[in-house]
């Protein structure tokens, strides 16, 4: 897995073996089991997550009912709101699959980011790139229709329509279960005629 996690990270900026082995030192890999939550409305938490294998979602509940907001898949990093406010957090993260991720947390990132300055480089580019994308995709999904919505989630993320359980799919999307039934069929209906 670290290998997964070096490659990764040498498309940015390069690594000397002591900086592997620091970061190896660190003991941040988790094997995490498909239906963990990792966090929880309310609580409290330092950690930051990067996914390895695997795919993890943040959802909030409302009137009993999931809101799923995003899905966070291999290579993609995810820091919830709660870690920078030092707040309780307003929503869930859990492992919609079996997921390998690395959980590191501010205080460890400091002392890296101290240690080796080039750490610090990384997380501003990853930073920025994130911001970039998150941008851009809440700006589609506030000017898109759903069916608009979905052609772009296939076309954007196509492994997740088959990683992605139906109702948490259609949640993320903005739509009722059956509602993304019909989308679907309407779309595989125009692309047969």
């Amino acid at each position: 897995m670290q290998d997964i996690l070096f490659d990764f990270i040498s498309k940015y900026v390069s690594l000397t073996e002591e900086e592997k082995n620091t970061i190896l030192s660190l003991d941040i890999f988790r094997s995490i089991k498909k239906g963990t939550t990792l966090l929880k409305e309310g609580q409290k938490s330092k950690d930051s997550y990067f996914v390895l294998k695997g795919c993890i979602r943040t959802y909030y509940v409302l009137d009993g009912e999931e809101k799923t907001t995003a899905f966070y898949t291999e290579m993609e990093v995810l820091t919830p709101p709660c870690v920078i406010s030092k707040t309780p957090s307003e929503y869930y993260v859990s492992c919609i699959e079996d997921t390998i991720l690395t959980v590191s947390n501010s205080d460890m990132e400091m002392e890296i980011n101290r240690k080796f300055p080039k750490f610090e480089t990384l997380c501003k580019i990853l930073s920025e790139e994130l911001l970039a994308k998150q941008q851009i995709d809440f700006d589609e999904f506030k000017t898109s229709s759903p069916e608009k919505r979905y052609l772009n989630l296939i076309q954007k993320r196509p492994e997740l329509i088959q990683r992605v359980p139906q109702h948490q799919l259609a949640s993320y999307l903005g739509v009722k279960p059956q509602s993304l039934s019909r989308l679907r069929a309407r779309i595989v209906g125009k692309n047969k005629g």
